[in-house]
């Protein structure tokens, strides 16, 4: 086997994402696409040689292909060992939990997350730092800019090792441990919630139903739910990984889950319904009858975590990204502990829970997580909500209103305007942060505006500061606007605009919340004329 050296133009266009590098398929497979950014990763983190990494991804299309680029690739750079998936899978938080289990050198998690799969659609490839999160800012800008220089890259001559063979081979000098994708994460899980209660519940007739919609998730809900906690045959739907997802869209929100949202709406529909995203790390939750929203689930899970074993002794504190509803901050007032509101993306999260901060974390874009790895995690939401079930013998709706009883609620929505041209979304996020001095003491919609700003986090563990993550408007009564450009698309620009509300009386708790929120849709409309400038009457999705 033998090292080839190949030379390349460095290209321009590898800056990575909240989540790393998101391109089309065609992209990554382009000659020395995909090598360049790997060989860019290493040479961004100071090298590989002798070190030991995770790589797996969510079986979408490339990824088997990707895989064996990397492991030829670590090997050509002097990497020790590789920690893979069998057949190259591995869901997020299940690779975030080898490289913290092994306590690896980082990883490497091929996935375009919640994004349609295919030759035609889209493929990722990020690096997780060796506490098993997303890399920091300042590792991805030096990942970046070795991209832009980069001239040659490394791999190794040899032929496709049999990712479907559980074990370890030889790949030139270093070894490669083909393991169990799920077990290890399953065994996390089991340390973590009551099975046995859990277990009882569905040998007394609790009914649920599970889209993996034919991702990641698959094979681990199938092993926990229909195996280790006896949940009945065809509780998972969905479940096989395809290379496209089956020509869907792997977003666990009530538009690409339209077919789980019609089952729980039925009249004899399941006790609890959830879906889960492309690569694991995402979750929907819906009872019978109503439909959780991911800021209300933070806020929940956050009050009743003391129900499961793994969190019995108490949350350190709980953490939402900025846009995401204040809900989960009453919940820690009353609590008496920390409540930290930071940018968007999972990595922020990771200083306030390696230095004992947070426990639990979550963002209004259907990920929530604790400190049990360092990513967000899907079946773990799901999991500890069983348990909360389990344990209260309540419905997922008497759940609900309960806790809005307790604290009210934060009518809450996200509206999203998918692939609009770049140059028009950025005009329109300029011209509304140019005005943002002069709103304060100003009316829309007959609201004061108390507050405007574009959000600026300086991180209490390091004192790093990231700015322009959001504009803001808030008005004097606390409801709030939020604007900001998504970096998780291929094509275009994502406006994503939140809107909440809080109600603090539960007369006024049943609304329908795109009525109740309908003075805020009307104010953000006037401040910032999306439908004018874009042409778009409407969202593309609601959540």
């Amino acid at each position: 086997m033998q090292v080839k050296t190949c030379q390349i133009t460095p290209f321009q266009d590898q800056k990575p994402g909240t989540s790393g590098l998101r391109k089309k398929t065609r992209a990554f497979m382009a000659p020395d696409y995909l090598e360049a950014f790997v060989q860019s990763i290493f040479d961004g983190i100071g090298g590989v040689a002798g070190k030991v990494l995770v790589v797996g991804g969510d079986g979408r299309f490339f990824n088997q292909e990707a895989s064996q680029t990397i492991l030829k690739m670590a090997a050509a750079n002097g990497a020790a060992r590789v920690i893979v998936g069998q057949n190259a899978l591995l869901s997020t938080p299940a690779a975030s939990n080898l490289i913290r289990k092994n306590k690896t050198d980082g990883g490497i998690i091929l996935s375009a997350s919640h994004n349609p799969g295919g030759v035609d659609e889209d493929f990722g490839v990020k690096f997780n730092n060796p506490n098993g999160g997303p890399a920091p800012e300042h590792v991805t800008e030096a990942i970046f800019a070795r991209s832009k220089e980069l001239t040659e890259y490394r791999i190794l001559d040899a032929a496709d090792i049999d990712l479907g063979a559980i074990g370890d081979q030889t790949l030139g000098e270093m070894t490669v441990s083909v393991v169990d994708p799920v077990e290890d994460y399953a065994e996390l899980m089991e340390s973590l919630f009551d099975f046995a209660a859990i277990r009882e519940m569905f040998d007394g007739g609790f009914r649920m139903r599970f889209d993996a919609m034919h991702a990641v998730t698959g094979p681990y809900a199938k092993a926990l739910l229909e195996g280790a906690l006896g949940a009945s045959e065809g509780t998972v739907i969905n479940g096989e990984p395809l290379p496209d997802f089956g020509g869907h869209h792997p977003d666990p929100n009530p538009v690409w889950a339209k077919g789980l949202m019609d089952e729980m709406f039925s009249p004899d529909g399941p006790d609890f319904g959830a879906a889960s995203d492309g690569d694991g790390d995402r979750n929907m939750v819906v009872g019978r009858n109503i439909y959780v929203s991911p800021s209300d689930s933070l806020a929940v899970l956050a009050a009743n975590a003391h129900l499961a074993p793994g969190y019995a002794k108490g949350l350190a504190g709980v953490a939402r990204s900025m846009p995401t509803s204040a809900a989960s901050d009453r919940v820690a007032e009353k609590l008496g502990i920390g409540s930290y509101e930071t940018p968007t993306g999972w990595k922020f999260f990771g200083n306030l829970l390696d230095a004992g901060k947070a426990t639990l974390c979550g963002e209004e874009s259907f990920g929530t997580g604790s400190d049990h790895v360092r990513e967000k995690d899907g079946l773990w939401a799901v999991l500890l909500w069983l348990n909360i079930l389990a344990a209260r013998k309540d419905s997922v709706a008497d759940i609900l209103k309960a806790h809005w009883a307790e604290f009210g609620r934060n009518y809450y929505s996200r509206h999203d305007y998918e692939a609009i041209d770049a140059e028009i979304a950025g005009k329109l996020m300029d011209d509304l942060r140019d005005r943002l001095g002069g709103l304060p003491g100003t009316q829309v919609q007959g609201m004061t505006i108390a507050e405007a700003d574009d959000f600026a986090y300086t991180d209490p563990v390091d004192g790093s500061v990231s700015k322009k993550q959001g504009i803001r408007v808030v008005m004097e009564d606390g409801s709030r606007i939020v604007l900001r450009l998504s970096g998780t698309g291929t094509v275009g620009a994502t406006i994503r605009l939140y809107l909440e509300k809080y109600e603090a009386d539960p007369a006024q708790h049943d609304l329908d919340p795109q009525k109740a929120l309908a003075p805020m849709i009307a104010a953000a409309e006037e401040l910032a004329g999306i439908e004018s400038r874009t042409g778009r009457d409407t969202p593309d999705v609601i959540t």
